[in-house]
Parts: structure tokens; C-alpha cells; sequence
């Protein structure tokens, strides 16, 4: 059963229409899930809706929608008032401009969808501006209205169909300086980047999703299914943390050669101190 379109409307480049349909690219289904649960009788807990100044649980007839002015004072927004506000929303991707696909800064990719014909009419016409997108090696930027919000969606060939990722608003990202601008540059030697550069080589491939194993999600299924099975789950005993300290070109150097790097005797050191405070202990 093929899956139902999340939005349907038109593709318009310049005079040239086609209907469209938008299909999630992305999906948590197959993520394992849990819900709470009351763990005396085993059944499913349901959460309410509480004033948190009198305690007492609302009607949901009485929940609303207000914006905090300040601290504990809000001010009501009516469903009437959002009503007035929402895009009038035309069921068209109006492209407005072409760009190359390395000017768009990874930071602004939000969610992935799937674009296709909707229905045989139009289906030369979505060919034509895939196809002309192709062979310019473009991407289209246009406007979409996506749950009454406007978004900007990028638009690029992908096999048969069009990839179309909504975009991020630049007041959503943080500034990276407020985070890089901490870090210290320190004066490393040639030799080490071009140790470094080595590795990387050794390492290079292709880019393959087939290899990414969520090791975690595994586990969880594996963990439901023990306890399911009515098996018990032992906790592994936590293992004592290695010391971190390297020499770096030496971790660079046997890096390259497949050798694991050997921490610094640091825990030398503390056994030594241990001993020290043993013997005072006994005096």
C-alpha cells in the first residue's frame, strides 16, 4: 500500500505548472518506542493537563494558547486570532531562484521529501525542469506553506523523482562564534599534518549509509525481547576508565602503521601515591 502524500499542489517554474505530490523522506517508525506505564498494575498511564498554581486538572475545553511576557504573566492568543494570521496557502511551490549546490550551507538542511508527479497530466513538464536542473547541476530555492507555516524548500534531481529539504531560517541557528571562539591555536609541526593527511588517505572511501549500525537501537530490541521472553538482564559492572594521555606524534605514527596508541604511565603515578597514603595510614 503505497503511503499517503503529506501535501499535494503544483510546481511552478516561470509559466511552466505540473501537479505534485510531497512524501516524508525520513521516518521514526522502525525506532523502538516506549510508553509509561504503571508498573504495580502493568497498565498504560495517561498525562493531564494541571494549573500549576492550584494543582487542580483543566477541562480541555479550557486550554488555550498564551505567550509569556514575563515571568508568571501571559498574554491569551485566541484560535480566531492565529486563524487571521495563517498563510493563505496557494498549493504551489513557486521556484524563484537556481543556485549551485555547494553555496547551501549544510546548517540550513531541516527535513527531507520526496516530490513526484501527481496523476499522468504534467508529467512532461516535471521531466523537463528535472531534467534542465540536471544538466545545469542546480538546485531550485522556492516557497512552500507546510502546517500554515511558510518554509523555503530547496528542489534537486534525485533519480526519477526531486528531493525537496525545507530550510532553516537564519534567526534558527546559533552563531558558531559564540562556541569556536574559545578554542586556542596552537602551533603544530608539519610532520604531524602530514601524518595526519596520511591517515586520511588510508582511510578514504565512499560514502555508504549501509554501513551505519545503531548499535543502541539493536540492543533495545534485544533488551525488549529478553524481558518479553521473561529472561533477567544483568548489568555489566562498569569497566575503569583508561588514562587519555598520548604522546600525539607518536598516536599519529602508529595510527598510520594500524597500532593502537599507548597511553602515558600515568596510572603509575597513582598507585605509587596509593602506596604512600597506605603507609601512612599504618605509621
Amino acid at each position: 500500500m503505497a503511503p499517503r502524500a503529506y501535501w499535494k499542489g503544483s510546481l511552478k517554474l516561470s509559466l511552466v505548472t505540473c501537479p505534485i505530490a510531497l512524501f516524508p523522506a525520513s521516518t521514526q517508525a522502525e525506532r523502538t518506542h516506549f510508553h509509561q506505564i504503571n508498573t504495580q498494575s502493568g497498565h498504560r498511564l495517561r498525562q493531564q493537563m494541571v494549573d500549576e498554581q492550584t494543582g487542580r486538572v483543566v477541562d480541555p475545553e479550557h486550554k488555550g494558547r498564551g505567550y509569556e511576557l514575563s515571568k508568571g504573566k501571559y498574554v491569551a492568543i485566541e484560535d480566531e486570532e492565529l486563524e487571521a494570521l495563517r498563510l493563505e496557502s496557494t498549493h504551489t511551490i513557486d521556484i524563484d531562484d537556481f543556485v549551485p549546490a555547494e553555496e547551501i550551507d549544510e546548517r540550513y538542511l531541516d527535513k527531507p521529501y520526496y516530490i513526484i508527479p501527481n496523476g499522468k497530466t504534467g508529467v512532461d513538464a516535471f521531466v523537463v525542469i528535472r531534467d534542465a536542473m540536471k544538466r545545469k547541476d542546480k538546485v531550485a530555492l522556492a516557497r512552500v506553506v507546510l502546517a500554515n507555516r511558510e518554509h523555503v524548500i530547496a528542489l534537486k534531481p534525485l533519480g526519477k523523482g526531486l528531493l525537496g529539504t525545507t530550510l532553516r531560517y537564519p534567526y534558527e541557528l546559533r552563531n558558531e562564534d559564540d562556541y569556536f571562539d574559545g578554542i586556542p591555536s596552537p602551533r603544530v609541526s608539519k610532520d604531524m599534518i602530514e601524518l595526519a593527511s596520511h591517515i586520511l588517505d588510508k582511510k578514504a572511501s565512499k560514502f555508504d549509509p549501509h554501513k551505519f549500525k545503531d548499535k543502541y537501537e539493536a540492543a533495545l530490541k534485544a533488551l525488549v525481547k529478553r524481558k518479553a521472553a521473561g529472561k533477567t538482564i544483568e548489568v555489566p559492572e562498569e569497566k575503569e576508565a583508561e588514562s587519555n594521555v598520548i604522546n600525539l606524534m607518536d598516536a599519529l605514527k602508529q595510527s598510520l602503521s594500524g597500532k593502537k596508541a599507548r597511553p602515558a604511565p600515568v596510572k603509575a603515578k597513582k598507585r605509587t601515591s596509593a602506596r604512600r597514603s597506605r603507609k601512612r595510614k599504618a605509621a
